[in-house]
């Protein structure tokens, strides 16, 4: 039997590409329902008009998450309220590419704008745990030297060596931690300048996170997640 527990656990590692956060976290699942080894999920975004590009990346990142799970024969997503539901949902449900689903539209595929988040994702990442190294004490000569094996194991850690997985970059413990997106060292002179642009990346990305929270809880009258106190 499939619970709903381990299709929203599965849903869990989707994320918005722009916001480098779960769409279960953000809220963006407004239903599942689940008949046989059939699952029916329905996706939700905060305003008609997102991107016709991201929400069909998230669409398709959770039918192939939902499909992974053992004992699942058939993902059915539904986009709901959005200027380019009916083609997404088609696309859905035959297995058509961004192409397809938007002949004409579509130039290349959604690779390049996938690694592009991947890439801010991971550069928002490191930011938070240099900010966490330096407000214990650290100094910028310190972050230049360090290896992924001298951080104390977090969360926050596991996220950002998944980000690194995710671009391909070296994740042994004697790695550098401090690299730019491409995987080159940053070294210590060109550190401070690194960290404050790293820091703009991160910040762009809370503010979209919160307005969009925000635009969610307000279209569909729900609790904006980050505004409810834990019981």
């Amino acid at each position: 039997m499939i619970e709903p527990e381990r299709v929203l656990e599965a849903l869990s590692g989707v994320r918005d590409p722009e916001l480098d956060q779960s769409i279960t976290e953000l809220g963006f699942i407004s239903d599942i329902e689940i008949d046989g080894d059939t699952v029916a999920v329905q996706l939700r975004l905060p305003t008609y008009f997102c991107a016709a590009n991201f929400a069909y990346l998230m669409a398709g990142d959770a039918r192939a998450a939902v499909l992974a799970l053992p004992g699942v024969g058939e993902a059915r997503i539904t986009l709901e309220d959005h200027f380019a539901s009916g083609e997404i949902n088609d696309a859905m449900g035959h297995s058509k590419s961004f192409q397809e689903a938007f002949p004409g539209q579509a130039e290349g595929g959604l690779d390049d704008l996938r690694n592009l988040f991947r890439r801010k994702g991971f550069t928002a990442r490191q930011q938070k745990l240099c900010r966490a190294l330096l407000n214990e004490g650290r100094t910028l000569a310190d972050l230049s030297v360090m290896q992924l094996g001298d951080l104390e194991p977090s969360p926050e850690l596991q996220i950002y060596i998944e980000r690194r997985r995710e671009l391909g970059l070296d994740i042994s413990p004697d790695a550098p931690f401090v690299v730019d997106a491409g995987g080159t060292p940053v070294p210590a002179e060109a550190l401070e300048e690194h960290l404050r642009f790293a820091r703009l990346v991160g910040v762009s990305i809370e503010a979209n996170a919160g307005l969009c929270r925000g635009l969610l809880a307000t279209r569909y009258g729900i609790p904006d997640p980050e505004e409810v106190a834990p019981t």
